[in-house]
Parts: structure tokens; C-alpha cells; sequence
């Protein structure tokens, strides 16, 4: 309860001053290419239910591929780099945390046909609502980048990235409580304007997509 309080506290005058940026964004997004200014996902979200993950829009419409994407993704817009880069378009899931759907810290929600990759030890992640922002969310700001460099992405992924973030994210999740959830509201606002020093659960991502790469070899 006191989370949930603690959320609307932030969410509600937080939606209330970013509508103008949002608005103002959107119009970008239409300018810059045919379209809706903004995107719906679905997503798993608490205790396994479809959630409707609200976004402004960054890639072309109709967009296929891949679900994950890399930083060179030839379907991200011009606009669309500089919301990802400064995580501006996810600015809507306020609404999803007013409503209910969501939490301002919480793990992020993923994809189902990545949740069906989920091993025993990463399900009580799917048993709390999930956050804009979170412990592995800051560690892995840069994901689109580390995804860049893999000849798979996918594979890359499923098989490296996920099994380096969601034990940062579980830790986060351990942890939760009104503090925290400020500090980590507090460090996510500082990693947009002045990254810190790569976390270590990054390394050891992007080392295993160097082991992948390798085992494709150099022909991609």
C-alpha cells in the first residue's frame, strides 16, 4: 500500500509537468515520419497479465524484426534515436503507473516470447509489478549498444544479456522499500545526465556476446 501511495504521490504531478514535453514530442514524432506519435506493447506484467506498455513512438510504423534492439537498428527514426538515447519515450508508462499497471521502480516488463526463456530462479520477477526503472535498468542504460556489437541479437540476448540483468534486477527487487525506490528514482535521473562506471553484470554481457560471436564466426 505504501508503495502504491508513494507512486501516485510521484506519478500524478510528474504526468502533470511532462504532459507539455510528451505533447510536444509527439508532434515531433509525426513531423518526422507517417505514423501514430504513440506505440502500445504488449508486455508481461504482474503475476503473468498482458500488460499495455505505453510509449512514443521511435521506429518506423509496422516495424518487423527483431524485438530487441541494437543502436545501429535501421527501423529507429531520427527522433526516435534521440528519445531512446534519452529514454524520453518511455515518458507515457506514468500513465501505466497511475493506473495501476505498473510501478515507478520495479523490474522491467518483458516481452512474452522472452519470459518463456525465463529459468526458475528469474520467476518471482514476474510476481511483482513492473517498474519504469530498476537497479538493472541503470546498470544497463547502454543495452542498445552491447546489442550493437552481436552478429545474433537475439541469440545474444536471450543467452547473454538476459542472464547478466535479471539477477541485477532480482537484487533490486530484493530490496525494494520507499527509500530505495527514491534512491533508484534519484541515480536513474543521474544516468541520463552523467553516466557512471560500467556495472559489472555489463562486462560479463558483452563478454559472452564476444563468445557468441566467436562461435559464428566472422563471416556476418
Amino acid at each position: 500500500m505504501l508503495k502504491r501511495l508513494f507512486d501516485l504521490a510521484v506519478a500524478l504531478p510528474a504526468a502533470a509537468a511532462a504532459a507539455p514535453v510528451v505533447a510536444a514530442l509527439a508532434v515531433a514524432v509525426k513531423l518526422d515520419s507517417k505514423g501514430p506519435a504513440f506505440f502500445v506493447q504488449t508486455r508481461v506484467g504482474k503475476n503473468r497479465k498482458p500488460l499495455r506498455l505505453l510509449k512514443l513512438r521511435s521506429m518506423v510504423t509496422d516495424a518487423s524484426g527483431p524485438a530487441v534492439t541494437a543502436k545501429n537498428d535501421a527501423r529507429i527514426t531520427r527522433v526516435g534515436r534521440f528519445l531512446r538515447a534519452t529514454k524520453l519515450d518511455e515518458l507515457p508508462q506514468l500513465l501505466n503507473v497511475i493506473t495501476g499497471d505498473m510501478s515507478l521502480v520495479g523490474p522491467r516488463p518483458e516481452a512474452p516470447r522472452y519470459v518463456e526463456q525465463y529459468r526458475p530462479e528469474w520467476l518471482p520477477l514476474l510476481d511483482v509489478r513492473p517498474g519504469i526503472t530498476d537497479l538493472a535498468s541503470i546498470a544497463f542504460r547502454h543495452e542498445e549498444a552491447l546489442l550493437g556489437k552481436a552478429h545474433d541479437q537475439e541469440r545474444a540476448y536471450v543467452e547473454a544479456v538476459l542472464p547478466a540483468k535479471l539477477p541485477v534486477a532480482l537484487e533490486g527487487m530484493n530490496r525494494s522499500g520507499l527509500l530505495f525506490d527514491a534512491l533508484v528514482i534519484a541515480k536513474t535521473l543521474k544516468e541520463v545526465v552523467r553516466p557512471g562506471t560500467r556495472h559489472p553484470a555489463v562486462t560479463r554481457a558483452s563478454e559472452a556476446i564476444d563468445r557468441l560471436n566467436g562461435g559464428h564466426g566472422s563471416g556476418h
